[in-house]
């Protein structure tokens, strides 16, 4: 089994960098590739970014692009999302998972573990 745990988020203002943090822990982490995924009230949870075991990035969405940067730490079991010029429409819940793979993917039902996820709130 593999345990994620998100932490930072909270309420921003516009144009405020936030960074969340995604620790992975347990028997079965080893290897596994990690994205963050992000929901709002009444939309379909989309893919945000992913890094792959190695440290391959990719992005899900073009809004982020440029603005949003995707790591893993040294010890590879901490992924982090920084994120810049926070804009009103990133508000969502933003949740980490990963999957038995070193490769990154897109699709939420590809993963296999999840996050309890982490509030992002916008201050108008």
């Amino acid at each position: 089994q593999v345990q994620l745990v998100e932490s930072g988020g909270g309420l921003v203002q516009p144009g405020s960098p936030p960074r969340l943090s995604c620790a992975a822990s347990g028997p079965s982490f080893s290897r596994n590739s990690t994205g963050w995924f992000r929901q709002a009230p009444g939309k379909e949870r989309e893919f945000v970014a992913g890094i792959s075991w190695i440290g391959g990035m990719m992005y899900g969405l073009d809004s982020v692009q440029g603005r949003f940067a995707i790591s893993r730490g040294n010890a590879k079991n901490t992924v982090t999302l920084q994120m810049n010029n926070l804009q009103p429409e990133d508000a969502a819940d933003y949740y980490c998972a990963a999957q038995d793979s070193e490769g990154v993917v897109t699709i939420s039902g590809e993963y296999d573990y999840w996050g309890q996820g982490a509030q992002v709130a916008v201050t108008p």
